[in-house]
C-alpha cells in the first residue's frame, strides 16, 4: 500500500510553525512532522494544528518529533531554525551562528531521511544552503534554498501599491543571493502579460527595485524583535507543493550552480523547473549586461561568505 506524503519542518518558531500550518490547513501532505529544541512546545503546537485541520475537514496529521529518526521516511525536509534577525543586524552577521545549526541538521537528514528533498530557509541563506548540500552529499537537486519566490512577492506587492491595480496578476522575476545584492528583473516582470516597463517610468521601477532589496529588513525595523514569516513561509510552501504535486512549475530558487550562467560551484537564486524530483532543470534566461554585473556581484557576495567558512576549517571535521 503506498504511504502517505510526509514533509517535516525542522524549527518551531513564528517561521516553522506558520509552513506546517498552511500545509496543515491546505491537505498538501498526510504528515507533518515538527521537529524542534523544545518538545512540548512543539507537540502543543501540533496538537492545535491537527485539531484545526480537523475543523478544515482536511486528512494532515500534524506530529512532534521526539528525535531525529522521526524524520525517517519524508518526502521533504525544511530547515527554517536558525537565529532571526534583530534590527542592525544584516544577514551575513548570522553566518557561522546558523551556519552550525545547519551542519547538525542536514546530518540528521543524511542519516534518517537519505531520501528527502532538503529546502533551506535559515540565513544568510545562500550558504546556508550551501552548508546543507555540503554536509548532506546529496545532490544539487534535492538541496533548495527559499528566496526567489518571496522576494518576487514582495517585487509584485511593491509593483501593486505604484499601479493601484493588476493585484493578483503581477508576475514578477528575481536573481541572485537573498539579501542587499539580489537581482530583480523588471524586464520579465508582468501584469496580466503586459511588460511592467511599458506600465512604469525607470524612475518607479527603481524604487521599486529598491524597496524589494530592503523588503525584509523593513518588516524587521517595523516589529522591532523578529522578522517576517506569513510571506516566507507561504512562499516555502508553494515550493512544497510543487515537489510533492509534480508540477513542474518554474520558481526562482537558491541551488548550486553547475555552469549556469557562467558560474559553478557556488549558490544562487536562479528560475528552476521544480517537480518531484526537486529541481527538475535549471532554465538559462537572456540578462542585460547590467543584470550580468549585478548578478556577478550577488554571486561574489555569497562566494565571499563560503570562503570566510572554509578560512575557519568550518567543513574540516567532515573528512573522514
Amino acid at each position: 500500500m503506498a504511504k502517505g506524503k510526509k514533509v517535516t519542518v525542522i524549527g518551531t518558531g513564528n517561521f516553522g510553525s506558520t509552513v506546517a500550518f498552511i500545509l496543515a490547513m491546505n491537505g498538501s501532505c498526510h504528515h507533518v512532522v515538527l521537529r524542534g529544541r523544545n518538545y512540548d512546545v512543539a507537540k502543543g503546537k501540533a496538537l492545535d494544528m491537527s485539531q484545526a485541520a480537523n475543523a478544515a475537514r482536511q486528512h494532515t496529521i500534524v506530529k512532534a518529533a521526539k528525535g531525529p529518526e522521526d524524520m525517517a521516511g519524508s518526502d521533504v525536509v525544511i530547515i527554517t531554525a536558525g537565529a532571526p534577525r534583530t534590527p542592525g543586524m544584516s544577514r551575513d552577521d548570522l553566518l557561522f551562528k546558523n551556519a552550525d545549526i545547519v551542519k547538525c541538521y542536514a546530518r540528521e537528514i543524511k542519516e534518517h531521511a537519505p531520501d528527502a528533498i532538503v529546502i533551506v530557509v535559515s540565513n544568510p541563506l545562500d550558504v546556508m544552503t550551501y552548508v546543507a548540500l555540503k554536509e548532506t552529499g546529496f545532490p544539487r537537486e534535492r538541496v533548495l534554498g527559499m528566496a526567489g519566490i518571496l522576494d518576487a512577492a514582495r517585487m509584485a506587492h511593491f509593483i501593486y501599491e505604484k499601479l493601484e491595480y493588476g493585484a493578483g496578476q503581477i508576475r514578477a522575476t528575481v536573481m541572485g543571493g537573498h539579501g542587499d545584492t539580489m537581482v530583480p528583473l523588471p524586464k520579465f516582470t508582468t501584469v496580466a502579460g503586459v511588460p511592467i516597463e511599458d506600465l512604469l517610468d525607470s524612475e518607479e521601477i527603481g524604487e521599486i527595485v529598491r524597496k524589494t532589496r530592503n523588503g525584509g529588513a523593513e518588516i524587521v525595523n517595523l516589529l522591532g524583535n523578529g522578522s517576517a514569516y506569513y510571506a516566507p513561509a507561504k512562499s516555502t510552501t508553494v515550493m512544497v507543493e510543487a515537489i510533492l504535486k509534480d508540477t513542474n512549475q518554474i520558481h526562482s530558487c537558491a541551488i548550486m550552480l553547475q555552469d549556469d550562467y557562467g558560474y559553478s560551484d557556488i549558490v544562487s537564486g536562479v528560475p528552476v523547473m521544480i517537480g518531484a524530483g526537486g529541481a527538475e532543470q535549471v532554465i538559462n534566461m537572456t540578462l542585460k549586461p547590467l543584470q550580468q554585473t549585478r548578478f556577478k556581484n550577488s554571486v561574489a557576495s555569497v562566494q565571499e561568505m563560503v570562503d570566510t567558512l572554509y578560512e575557519a576549517n568550518f567543513f574540516d571535521d567532515d573528512k573522514k
